[in-house]
């Protein structure tokens, strides 16, 4: 089995049911998906459709303000569904640090976080766009975030599009966080000036990223998963069709 998900966001704009959204994705051969919070469904109908699909959730986004007000059925929601990773996977930029201390500081909230994770099993991991790949005080945003918050309570779920979009270098930066990735986005970025109706996003393997040398370094940082993501492709089911048959070429 290839370890190579889809974040279920890439497919919000079909207007069909989500069950044939699953259908669709697992027909593809994904056999693992990332949720984005509660699909509408209880445990029991969410559970049924991944049987009938043959199809695990490994991850999913939750805001980091329900997180905070609602951990505890956050957490029951998921493990009764398999699964044990939850991610933060944006900040509204009143919650961004405006220094190496707020980032510090916020470092610390998700630290709380994690830790009620850990109690219950769990796993917190941290999803990254380009802001907190910006010197801050000296440092890298994510620097300050993620050395505050500590390895034992978060982890780092690393988006190789968005770390290039804001200048860093994604080998580097997996080699940096080895241990922490248990999660990788993968999602390409068009040459300069094109697909500027997808956001300058590629499907993956399609685009500038080096994936020849990405995918090894996240395999030595510990990636579990391979999450594959485009944030507005123009046919989003023939979008994550291409990223696989491709990830399929360099992980099988």
């Amino acid at each position: 089995m290839l370890p190579i998900a889809v974040q279920l966001y890439s497919l919000r704009n079909l207007q069909i049911p989500f069950g044939e959204v699953l259908g669709q994705v697992a027909a593809i051969g994904y056999t693992g998906i990332e949720t984005v919070s509660n699909p509408k469904l209880s445990a029991a109908e969410m559970q049924a459709l991944l049987d009938k699909h043959k199809l695990q959730v490994v991850s999913t986004h939750v805001a980091m303000n329900m997180m905070e007000s609602d951990l505890d059925n956050v957490i029951a929601f998921n493990r009764s569904i398999g699964n044990n990773v939850l991610v933060v996977p944006f900040l509204a930029p009143d919650d961004r640090g405006k220094d190496g201390a707020a980032w510090t500081a916020l470092g610390k909230r998700l630290a709380a976080i994690g830790q009620r994770c850990n109690e219950a099993g769990m796993k917190l991991l941290y999803h990254n766009h380009a802001f907190e790949m910006e010197t801050v005080d000296g440092k890298l945003a994510i620097d300050w975030l993620m050395e505050s918050a500590g390895a034992d309570t978060l982890g780092f779920e690393m988006d190789l599009a968005w770390v290039q979009r804001g200048g860093q270098n994604g080998v580097q930066l997996l080699q940096k966080y080895a241990g922490r990735c248990q999660r990788v986005h993968c999602k390409d970025l068009a040459p300069e000036g094109e697909n500027q109706d997808q956001m300058g996003f590629a499907d993956v393997g399609h685009g500038i990223l080096d994936w020849s040398a990405l995918l090894p370094a996240a395999k030595a940082a510990g990636a579990e998963w391979y999450i594959v993501e485009h944030d507005l492709p123009k046919e989003p089911m023939n979008s994550i069709r291409r990223s696989f048959e491709f990830l399929k070429t360099k992980l099988g």
